[in-house]
């Protein structure tokens, strides 16, 4: 999601380190003390606004939640959403899904989402795909054993994409949407992309997929 540069937005994050960790490369392999509990934490790659991140965490106050961005503007709105919610579990920090690794230890993450990522239509940008191999060996490193990716778009091609790359892989596909909005799958959270796309008729697809 590209937004437009949001002034102080910089400064907004750095007021607010009790939802926003500054330097997440610190508390590697010590996120269960951030939170305060032994919960499992599940993150969102990606989390645009904030809308998700911060529905799903109210939904289920029994896993603590972890909304990452690249764009400072972005996650500053997405900053906005948890104020408003006050919720105690979720956090946001400012990150580069190729760089997990650096803040995650080993199987420290419990299931990952991604959604509406950019899908960077061209060949010779396969690799910034957040679907790609080398984002895939990524994700593997911090989840469990058989752990999870959660994986939602409206654009049929980098879900095509990510279907074979998942099966590529090695990963189960455990279920497809081809058309999630007309299936029976009660537990969506709508981030404000997959609303206003879904209101003109966009056709919703989604993969659960396990390494």
């Amino acid at each position: 999601m590209r937004v437009r540069r949001r002034k102080g937005a910089k400064e907004h994050l750095e007021n607010n380190p009790r939802y926003v960790i500054l330097k997440p490369e610190e508390v590697k392999g010590h996120w269960q003390e951030v939170f305060g509990n032994d919960h499992p934490i599940h993150i969102e790659v990606g989390s645009g606004k904030g809308r998700f991140i911060t529905g799903m965490a109210a939904k289920n106050p029994q896993i603590n939640y972890i909304g990452i961005d690249i764009q400072v503007s972005v996650l500053s709105h997405a900053l906005d959403k948890v104020l408003d919610s006050q919720l105690p579990n979720v956090k946001l920090m400012l990150a580069d899904g190729s760089s997990l690794t650096h803040y995650f230890a080993d199987g420290e993450i419990d299931l990952l989402y991604l959604n509406f990522s950019d899908p960077w239509p061209k060949k010779r940008h396969e690799k910034r795909r957040l679907t790609y191999k080398s984002f895939l060996d990524t994700y593997k490193k911090i989840l469990p054993e058989k752990g999870e990716i959660h994986f939602k778009t409206d654009n049929r091609e980098l879900f095509e994409y990510s279907l074979a790359s998942f099966s590529q892989y090695g990963m189960i596909l455990e279920q497809v949407w081809l058309d999630l909005h007309a299936s029976d799958y009660e537990n969506n959270v709508m981030t404000e992309y997959e609303e206003k796309f879904s209101q003109k008729g966009q056709v919703i697809y989604r993969v659960e997929a396990r390494f």
